[in-house]
């Protein structure tokens, strides 16, 4: 029975003693191979969205039953933190059904979305964790924190202050992830929307960095950070810190577990089993308030390939119909700014997202290594988003569109150096934060494109 967070770190202590190697192999590869065959789980490859309430069932039980038998690895220990089935399922039925972030008229609630909900879904605007320049950070996040259509705030990373790297752990590493968040409560003020909620500490990359700004005048308690997994239901000390670190404080956990597809799970259905799994645990071991989705394709990296469009849809599914919760599921396309094909991702990647029960996070443009993300993007991602719960679109009429814009894009993944686009400050005007003539005319033309392809609602 837990009945505090110190009984977790005990487990994490005092657990079973294993390799990673060890766990790798015997916790992750070899079940979860067990369970695709023992539930007959496997996926349509025509289609980004599964249309199969029986198998996003049996999704769900497997999930459920590798979370059990495998527990999750605190690889800062070398021990296996394991959990009682009660306790899993305790779990599950305690995962918040609402939560608050921000405050004033600027405060949203996040609830749990059903498939095909009317219910438009938050928009959660920023490229997270893209390495930014300093002198460009307040432009980039007011460029999305502007857009009407937003409802929550993230950003990107700060890698240099004052031309020197910021080195993790290290004191830099405060300075930074405070100036994060000067810089974001500037951009907030700037904009009139001073109690818009926040993901953020994107450059606290240790708990150093997390607990120096655990503050009001930094991160509220209405604000959110994350807690991340690693590859695959891995933990370390410095996120169970983070998790900790909540519990007095108050700030919003966001769990993030980047599942792998093609990885140690394998192909999507095995993906979807260790994300599903990854979210019960995340419950328990980074007390999460709502999960952050975010599959890795292993050779594409790109959110808006179809496998990972497919585990996004079928861990959504999964849980919506089996335990209701919080989930916000990012959206990382491999092209950057000023290029067609980032519009046409996006809009697939959020017209998935929304029809199968999820909020929208992004843009994390060009894979979210450069500072080529806009609010022009977080824009059309919530406007497609919106259309898409308004029309109230099926799931076989979203395949349909869907289906008609990955051959508009899925080329870039063949690129040598995939399709970053251009930084902001070559698609934006830096003195009026408004796109450039070329950017807004894609954006306009794509719209139309996108209205005659089926979703009218735009």
């Amino acid at each position: 029975m837990i009945s505090s967070y110190l009984d977790i770190l005990d487990r994490a202590k005092n657990g079973q003693e294993i390799s990673k190697t060890s766990w790798d192999m015997d916790h992750i590869v070899l079940p979860v191979r067990q369970l695709i065959k023992k539930y007959a789980l496997a996926w349509d490859r025509q289609h980004a969205i599964p249309e199969d309430d029986a198998l996003i069932d049996r999704l769900f039980q497997a999930g459920m039953e590798l979370a059990l038998a495998s527990g999750i690895y605190c690889i800062s220990t070398g021990r296996i933190i394991a959990f009682s089935e009660h306790e899993l399922k305790e779990g599950l039925t305690s995962m918040p059904q609402s939560v608050h972030m921000g405050t004033g008229k600027d405060a949203r609630v996040l609830f749990p979305r059903s498939i095909m909900d009317e219910r438009p879904p938050l928009v959660w605007a920023g490229n997270p964790g893209a390495p930014t320049p300093e002198e460009l950070f307040i432009s980039c996040v007011k460029s999305w924190m502007q857009e009407p259509i937003v409802d929550l705030a993230t950003c990107g990373s700060i890698t240099h202050i004052n031309g020197r790297a910021v080195e993790s752990g290290t004191p830099l590493e405060i300075h930074a992830a405070r100036s994060e968040l000067r810089m974001l409560r500037e951009a907030l003020e700037s904009t009139n929307r001073p109690g818009m909620g926040l993901l953020a500490g994107q450059s606290a990359v240790t708990e150093l960095g997390d607990l120096a700004i655990s503050h009001p005048d930094y991160l509220r308690p209405t604000d959110a950070h994350l807690v991340a997994l690693f590859n695959e239901l891995i933990i370390d000390h410095v996120n169970m810190a983070r998790a900790l670190n909540s519990v007095d404080y108050g700030m919003r956990n966001a769990s993030l577990a980047t599942v792998m597809v093609g990885g140690l799970g394998g192909d999507a259905p095995g993906a979807a089993v260790v994300q599903i799994a990854s979210f019960i645990l995340a419950n328990l071991v980074c007390r999460a308030h709502y999960h952050l989705l975010h599959p890795i394709h292993i050779r594409h990296v790109a959110t808006s390939t179809l496998a990972a469009m497919w585990v996004q849809s079928a861990v959504e599914q999964a849980f919506a119909r089996n335990s209701p919760c919080i989930i916000v599921s990012d959206i990382y396309p491999k092209s950057g700014a000023m290029t067609r094909e980032l519009l046409y991702e996006v809009a697939a990647n959020a017209i998935t997202i929304t029809v199968s029960g999820g909020h929208l996070e992004g843009v994390g443009a060009a894979d979210g290594l450069y500072p080529n993300g806009t609010g022009l993007e977080a824009r059309w991602m919530g406007e497609v988003g919106h259309a898409a719960a308004r029309m109230n679109l099926s799931l076989g009429e979203a395949n349909h569109i869907i289906s008609q814009l990955i051959p508009r894009y899925d080329h870039v993944f063949q690129m040598k150096g995939g399709n970053p686009g251009l930084p902001f400050d070559q698609a934006y005007d830096l003195k009026t934060l408004t796109p450039l003539p070329a950017w807004q005319q894609l954006y306009i033309e794509i719209k139309a494109e996108l209205r005659a392809l089926g979703l009218s609602g735009l």
